[in-house]
């Protein structure tokens, strides 16, 4: 992104290292108060590279959940305790993102398999279900795509890569100005384009709603995350997945949808189900985030998905 004002004098100060320390703090004290009300453990693992924080839980048949650009695993908060009633819950920060952190250079294509591929098999005792939300969900794409027997299904939450990056003026001219200019009135005005009803989201997080924003902005202001985003959109956020590629993916796939996307507007998913025969599922009063904003109507469509997996498991 160009950066507006880029002739101009700056105006603001590099923090002192005093501010920077009290940043951290801050930020460490909203993950873990995030933390706490999802029953998970965590764990750091060195995989590829890249000190991932995974969030675990739950028995059974495998489920890994990956977040989106910009975001972190807890905002999986809402669903997650449902799935390891079930499940063995899997949900990686991921590289750049939340505490993951790379150990040297920056994410690629290549990278990003080899850690996906790691983190499989560092967590999960067969292959599992893989659940990918926006970046997250180009990445699964692509790890289907490359590793077809490392998986039991597949499942796109409003994705990534299924087309070029076009989202609505006004999401596009939000995501902008946070990029830009990270603070408390620029991420409300992204919050406004992500969610339908953000009042109405807050109050239902209550006491979790405060953490998860500061979090959320605290991330944004971290140069490692930034770098992150530099490196992955580009890469595989912005362009599309080649449409032979996508027909390559012949694990089962499920795509789950909001209705009112402004990131990446329904009519991409429509056109991907009809071209490629994958079921999907739309998510009403939803935006980019249907798990975080419609978690009840998120799990039935998600239980539906992962179905006939944990049927198999059943039976063995």
């Amino acid at each position: 992104m160009t950066r507006s004002g880029a002739n101009q004098p700056a105006t603001t100060s590099k923090p002192t290292n005093a501010q920077e320390r009290d940043r951290r703090v801050a930020g460490d004290d909203a993950r873990q108060r995030l933390l706490a009300a999802i029953p998970v453990t965590e764990r750091q693992l060195p995989l590829a590279g890249v000190s991932t924080a995974v969030l675990e839980g739950g028995d059974g048949p495998p489920v890994v959940l990956l977040h989106s650009s910009g975001e972190f695993a807890a905002l999986w908060m809402r669903v997650i305790p449902d799935l390891v009633t079930t499940h063995r819950v899997v949900a990686p920060d991921l590289p750049g993102h939340g505490a993951s952190r790379m150990a040297d250079g920056q994410p690629n294509l290549d990278r990003m398999v080899a850690w996906l591929g790691a983190l499989i098999e560092h967590t999960c005792p067969s292959p599992p279900a893989l659940v990918g939300h926006g970046l997250g969900g180009a990445i699964a794409a692509r790890f289907a795509i490359a590793h077809p027997d490392r998986l039991s299904r597949l499942v796109l939450v409003d994705a990534l890569g299924l087309d070029r990056f076009e989202p609505a003026p006004s999401f596009g001219l939000a995501l902008h100005r946070f990029m830009e200019q990270p603070s408390e009135h620029t991420r409300d005005g992204l919050f406004r384009q992500c969610f339908v009803d953000p009042d109405g989201l807050r109050q239902q997080l209550g006491q979790r709603w405060e953490p998860l924003a500061a979090y959320a902005l605290d991330r944004a202001r971290t140069p490692g995350q930034q770098a992150a985003l530099g490196s992955l959109m580009p890469q595989l956020g912005l362009p599309a997945i080649p449409p032979a590629d996508l027909a390559r993916i012949v694990v089962p796939t499920t795509v789950i949808w909001g209705r009112h996307d402004l990131q990446v507007q329904l009519p991409v998913a429509e056109a991907a189900s009809t071209r490629l025969g994958w079921p999907l599922h739309v998510i009403e009063d939803a935006g980019d985030d249907p798990a975080l904003e419609q978690p009840q109507a998120f799990l039935r469509t998600l239980h539906a998905a992962l179905g006939a997996l944990t049927a198999e498991a059943a039976r063995r």
